[in-house]
């Protein structure tokens, strides 16, 4: 089928999400460097649990730094209390992670070729807004996107069928009319079919390029 437009997921999509994690991270608490597995195994599991619904990821964007420091509190010496260590923390990792723009491997590549063959692209995350924008356009590919569409922006999150609702309808486009290419079963690909999307999963651990994920696009 000919489609309209692609959806695309960011985060380790189209950004590489671990070295963006540790280029946070390491401008956040450059004194700590040991602390980041910690720190990326907290982070990692309260998103999973989003994934599933447990949280929202706004509450995540709190609960991670919060736990974080709590757990390693004792060890930073530190004559903050702990809530201002908390606040300091979160604060110096966003700002730092608004600037995050490692790209994965053929990320630019794909978007020049989808954009050569006529498609409207849209960018489809979860997180705030201005962060994955400011990450984008550090990465030097925002204005590939004819609009962004974000969670925090949206008002739900990947997989809620709400989320890829107000998109399409933002967009200005029916269900059949878009793919959605992500990394993720759960959010990216089981979220857009419960819409009515089209689905293309790009298999990191599996080894699969960008480029050869989007060939059922291109052929």
């Amino acid at each position: 089928m000919q489609y309209k437009a692609v959806f695309i997921d960011v985060d380790d999509t189209l950004l590489d999400y671990v070295p963006c994690c540790r280029a946070a991270f390491d401008a956040a608490m450059p004194e700590h460097p040991e602390f980041f597995q910690l720190f990326f195994d907290i982070a990692g599991r309260l998103f999973s649990e989003a994934k599933h619904g447990k949280y929202t990821i706004a509450e995540v964007m709190d609960m991670y730094p919060a736990e974080f420091i709590e757990t390693i509190y004792d060890s930073l010496r530190t004559p903050l209390a702990k809530e201002e260590m908390t606040e300091q923390f979160k604060h110096a990792f966003r700002v730092a992670w608004g600037t995050t723009h490692a790209l994965v491997p053929g990320a630019k590549e794909m978007l020049d070729l989808l954009r050569e063959k006529g498609y409207r692209l849209f960018a489809a995350s979860n997180s705030f807004g201005h962060l994955q924008r400011s990450r984008l356009e550090h990465a030097g590919i925002l204005h590939y996107f004819e609009d962004t569409f974000i969670s925090m922006d949206i008002g739900y999150d990947k997989p809620d069928i709400r989320f890829f609702r107000e998109a399409l309808r933002r967009a200005g486009l029916q269900p059949d009319e878009v793919v959605m290419i992500g990394d993720s079963m759960t959010t990216d690909i089981l979220g857009a079919r419960a819409a009515g999307m089209d689905t293309i999963f790009f298999d990191r651990r599996g080894g699969a390029s960008l480029l050869e994920t989007v060939n059922p696009l291109i052929r």
